[in-house]
């Protein structure tokens, strides 16, 4: 059984800090695992008042099930984001994960690792830990049992 620290997102810093994953990584999408990191394989982004974001390395997602997107955006601290849909046994979610090509240097360790929404699959997996989405539909964060404080995203909080 997985048992994650207890963490106050108010507590994280800004500007974000990038550390290791101690726990393994799962997603899940139309039946399948698409993508399972093993233990200190991946990172997570952490900034103040979101939910962690976590980085899947390029070798632990099944490549066949992502299709490049036409959406990108900005991140003043890592840079030019793409993203990809996920495409498996007849359905497509859109704009499912991103990642970074040629982020910033200090985000480098997350060069083409890519992010998934938890809104935009069946589930993801922190251990055992099944995340719930950071709320909204801008963030990507995963929400798990441990964090603790004021996570944005929903409405009335992409301000502050």
């Amino acid at each position: 059984m997985t048992v994650l620290p207890v963490e106050n997102v108010q507590d994280y810093p800004r500007p974000p800090r990038l550390e290791r994953v101690a726990q393994p990584l799962r997603v899940v999408f139309a039946g399948v695992e698409i993508a399972h990191a093993d233990a200190g394989s991946a990172w997570r982004v952490l900034e103040t008042h979101h939910a962690p974001t976590y980085y899947l390395p390029p070798a632990a997602v099944l490549g066949a099930a992502l299709m490049p997107s036409s959406r990108e955006t900005w991140c003043e601290w890592k840079g030019r984001a793409t993203y990809v849909d996920l495409v498996l046994n007849g359905r497509r979610s859109r704009n499912a994960g991103w990642l970074y090509p040629a982020p910033t240097a200090r985000f480098d360790p997350i060069r083409d690792h890519i992010a998934f929404y938890a809104t935009s699959v069946d589930a993801a997996f922190v251990g055992d830990i099944r995340v719930v989405p950071q709320p909204g539909d801008f963030y990507g964060g995963w929400v798990t049992p441990n964090l603790t404080g004021k996570i944005k995203g929903a409405v009335g909080t992409t301000h502050w």
